[in-house]
């Protein structure tokens, strides 16, 4: 990205604009451009052009230079054959990276620590279909996690690589430094189509048993994610000010999550539909009533150590808690209750699936969620969905032999 530039004046009618465009190595690379201005300029009589910015000659070239650093910044003075995927890199960076949410960025830049040493020293134009199909074969090899664990990396995750490179040559086709996106010719990574963890009916009802038998805090933890659909950021944006006990309505309007060297944050709902209102049943309205209190009582105890956060979960001692502390906790409940493996996303998932045996519209269904469409219900939803359409056709069939006093199974040959 071009930084800041600069002036040389090289005569009386012309200067030298230079614009510094970051290092390479322990070099420093700049962009040059030799102009002529209509003024001339007359050193004695401005006493020192190169100091006076009122002269009208340095005010001409000062203009030129920032049309300059604007063509560099752009890109337009770039030489496409000579790019190397480092570079376009760089410029997608650039160019996106604003755009990004704090953990989407993150989570990019997890993925470029492998993406980038595959070919950082290769032309753009020479990046073929056959070295990103070579890339995704080695990133199916053991050993190449980056957490040091054992086993291979999951097709899901190969295929967010995919998705990266794909995102990052198709800025460079639509910038026309190459013709052709390489990694649309590529296989995609094959991954099974995620129908949603999720619990039958008696394992629902052992598992809110056993959250019973935990703190308050936990209790209320399990019931909101399981009978609001929250994701696990918003749950733990939470403050009092989004409960509404005249309306019994919760409002979403914030997450809380966390990265690595930045620390917790709040930002955003995932995305503008995820901003929402929802009604609460009547039995977690009285346990948040319950809970607050018992809130409240915790903050007298711990007295002036209160660090006065409005949270719904927090610390000992008032501060937020931990974005991630859901999904630390939540498994080692699983366990100490013998209850089948489930991860803690996995209650959204079981929220989903009672709202759609309850026979609430997808339209509805997704609303509640916060999905941004009605597609992304269907995709994540689907097996469930068609499940409860078959069992709404038994119920009519049922329906249909009432009334009739018949029995269409008898006609079956």
């Amino acid at each position: 990205m071009a930084g800041s530039g600069s002036l040389e004046k090289r005569g009386p009618n012309t200067w030298r604009l230079v614009v510094s465009c970051g290092m390479k190595g322990d070099k420093q690379i700049k962009k040059k451009k030799t102009v002529t201005v209509k003024n001339s300029c007359d050193q004695s009589s401005c006493r020192g052009c190169e100091k006076i910015n009122s002269c009208r000659a340095r005010k001409e070239a000062n203009k030129l230079l920032m049309e300059y650093v604007i063509e560099v910044e752009k890109g337009l003075l770039i030489d496409p054959g000579r790019l190397t995927f480092t570079d376009i890199v760089e410029l997608w960076r650039d160019n996106t990276e604003k755009k990004l949410a704090p953990k989407t960025l993150h989570r990019y830049e997890q993925l470029l620590s492998r993406i980038t040493p595959a070919f950082e020293y290769m032309k753009l134009k020479q990046i073929r279909p056959i070295h990103l199909e070579k890339f995704y074969n080695n990133l199916r090899e053991t050993g190449i996690r980056l957490d040091g664990k054992p086993g291979k990396l999951s097709e899901q995750t190969i295929l967010h690589h995919h998705r990266l490179i794909t995102a990052i040559f198709a800025y460079a086709v639509k910038r026309e430094f190459i013709a052709s996106n390489p990694a649309s010719k590529v296989d995609t990574p094959k991954v099974k189509r995620h129908q949603g963890d999720c619990y039958e009916h008696d394992q629902l009802k052992l598992l809110l048993a056993a959250a019973g038998r935990e703190p308050l805090k936990h209790n209320i933890l399990v019931n909101l994610a399981v009978f609001s659909g929250l994701r696990r950021g918003e749950l733990m944006g939470l403050e009092w000010s989004d409960i509404s006990f005249e309306a019994n309505t919760l409002t979403v309007r914030q997450a809380s999550q966390y990265i690595p060297g930045q620390g917790q944050f709040v930002k955003d709902p995932k995305t503008e539909q995820s901003k929402r209102v929802l009604s609460l049943p009547l039995f977690l309205i009285n346990m948040l009533k319950q809970y607050k209190k018992e809130q409240n009582k915790t903050r007298l105890k711990v007295g002036d150590l209160w660090q006065g956060s409005d949270r719904l979960f927090t610390t000992w001692d008032g501060r937020p808690g931990h974005p991630e502390w859901p999904s630390q906790w939540f498994p080692k409940f699983i366990r100490k209750y013998n209850l089948p493996p489930l991860p803690f996303h996995g209650l959204r998932h079981i929220n989903a699936t009672m709202l759609i045996n309850s026979g609430l519209p997808v339209k509805s269904i997704s609303g509640r969620l916060g999905h941004s469409n009605i597609e992304t219900t269907m995709n994540i939803y689907g097996h469930y969905l068609k499940s409860a359409d078959q069992e709404a056709a038994n119920r009519l069939e049922m329906i249909y032999q009432s009334i009739t006093g018949s029995d269409t199974k008898k006609g079956q040959g």
